[in-house]
């Protein structure tokens, strides 16, 4: 069974990010519309600008939104890193933007509908609150529950009883669970595209005993807010998963981040 970390990703310690679009507490919700998905990013010069109004007031919220098709990316566009690749001054604006907007995230509540490497769908619930907390619950017959405590990320199965624990500072939710992020800086962009629906950034992250991994986020051109992300583990699988109802002002119980050690067995490994 799939979930946004992804059983594969969590064995080899590559637990997927978990993200949403975050905003100023005080933001009331409203009703949106959602938009329907275009085709992936195509790679050229954006030119986008974040605006005044975009600066000072915070991602819009709604309430019971249908859910999201999800953008498949195309499975063959991880063509191998360029070590040197430099990025133009648009393309550094739009990490810019990125960057400023995910280091203004603090609290965050919505669903979310996934998409699995074998095209499977799952949807569910999540919660968010920086820095390094988040919770993911999925809709029954799923018994998974994903929880980052702040320092560890709990991926428990309730049907089995059994728990997987990760450091929280080996998975890439660190990103956007952290308080500042400086995209360009703190982490190996390979990739910014646009169009005039998504701004498109690619991270990809090495390690020596278990491959690399790509987590490509998508943002919206005209909102700002983040729509979905595409993880791609090792072997080249793909999971994908959007947002949406996305609720800002509503405060999140801290209990929902605890992680219980002693009620779910640990299997070794």
């Amino acid at each position: 069974m799939a979930h946004p970390f992804t059983y594969r990703g969590l064995r080899c310690g590559l637990a997927l990010l978990t993200a949403a679009s975050f905003a100023s507490m005080s933001a009331p919700a409203w009703p949106q519309n959602v938009p329907v998905p275009k085709p992936a990013p195509k790679a050229r010069d954006g030119g986008l600008q974040m605006t005044a109004q975009e600066k000072t007031s915070p991602p819009t919220t709604g309430v019971s939104q249908a859910p999201p098709n999800p953008v498949i990316p195309d499975p063959n566009r991880n063509v191998p890193a360029n070590v040197f690749a430099t990025f133009d001054a648009s393309q550094k604006a739009q990490a810019a933007r990125v960057s400023t907007y995910l280091s203004s995230l603090q609290t965050l509540v919505g669903n979310f509908v996934q998409v699995g490497p074998d095209g499977s769908k799952t949807k569910g619930d999540f919660y968010i609150q920086k820095p390094g907390k988040v919770r993911f619950e999925y809709e029954p017959p799923s018994p998974i529950a994903i929880i980052a405590d702040g320092s560890s990320v709990a991926v428990r199965d309730r049907r089995l009883a059994t728990q997987d624990i990760y450091p929280l500072s080996q998975t890439p939710l660190r990103f956007l669970l952290s308080d500042r992020i400086d995209l360009l800086k703190d982490t190996n962009v390979v990739n910014v595209t646009a169009d005039d629906v998504f701004i498109s950034i690619t991270i990809e992250e090495k390690q020596a005993l278990i491959g690399t991994s790509r987590l490509m986020l998508m943002i919206g051109a005209k909102d700002g807010q983040l729509k979905q992300w595409t993880v791609t583990d090792p072997q080249g699988y793909d999971t994908t998963v959007a947002i949406y109802n996305l609720d800002s002002s509503r405060k999140v119980d801290p209990g929902l981040f605890k992680i219980d050690f002693t009620n779910y067995s640990t299997p070794p490994g």
